[in-house]
């Protein structure tokens, strides 16, 4: 291959050729690229220029750099975990959730906060409403793998119930306490990727340019009033969800069994 010859940046244009080898597969995944002197000679142009390359496809999520070893094309991951994200009940009345297996890394993070504009609605509630708070770090003994959990409960909620005491319960329990309350429980849920916030990055110990799977969940009671808001967070290029997907009707709760 002779000079770029591509209008921009200098690194830029490095950056692009090297992405159309890639994506040509030339630079096939898991292959490590050619060495810094390797691709100076091939672009004809000078080491800092083909650093500024290498660092740029590096954000992009293009190679992983291992330092000692060169740059390597990353390859596209194969979830090494899939979160089966249905509620199930058995006969005992007891609920099961798909990360109940996971270990719970540190003590749970309780606290008061208050419905934003993003989590109020998600509530039917209006913005600046008292809730409580409870934060978990776990982990997937098999695999490693890290998830941010987060609940949220409306004061509201928690009167009346074991929960007012005892806001750091496991979902699965509250579940339970809920339905003890008289509460017929069904759920909604999103799911995204978005790219993590400098502090899930470090606490989910992601590499470069990965994102995370997103998921919302809301647990709806009598009149489907929202009860309680449930998210988790966890590396998009090590896990996977999976729904069991019925023809219920949207207003009847979620099938148990």
């Amino acid at each position: 291959m002779g000079e770029i010859q591509r209008p921009g940046a200098l690194y830029k244009q490095v950056a692009a050729a090297i992405r159309d080898a890639i994506a040509s597969g030339e630079f096939a995944p898991g292959a490590p690229l050619p060495s810094e002197a390797q691709l100076i000679a091939r672009y004809q142009v000078s080491r800092p220029t083909v650093r500024n390359a290498i660092a740029a496809l590096r954000s992009e999520g293009l190679i992983d750099v291992i330092h000692g070893k060169g740059s390597f094309v990353r390859g596209a991951p194969t979830p090494v975990l899939t979160i089966d994200r249905t509620v199930t009940r058995d006969t005992a009345g007891h609920f099961t959730t798909g990360h109940d297996a996971w270990k719970t890394a540190e003590e749970p993070s309780v606290y008061r906060t208050k419905t934003t504009a993003t989590t109020g609605p998600l509530l039917a509630l209006d913005e600046g409403e008292a809730l409580f708070g409870v934060d978990r770090l776990l982990t997937d003994p098999a695999t490693g793998t890290r998830a941010l959990h987060r609940t949220l409960i409306p004061f509201a909620t928690a009167e009346g119930t074991a929960l007012a005491e005892h806001p750091d319960t496991e979902p699965a329990r509250i579940y339970a306490l809920l339905t003890e309350a008289g509460h017929t429980l069904s759920w909604t849920e999103t799911t995204r990727a978005r790219m993590p916030l400098p502090d899930e990055r470090t606490t989910l110990q992601l590499p470069d340019a990965t994102p995370v799977i997103h998921t919302t969940r809301t647990t709806l009671g009598r009149d489907d009033r929202p009860l309680i808001l449930e998210e988790l967070t966890t590396s998009g290029d090590r896990a996977q969800l999976a729904y069991r997907i019925t023809a219920d009707s949207p207003h009847q709760a979620q099938p148990t069994g």
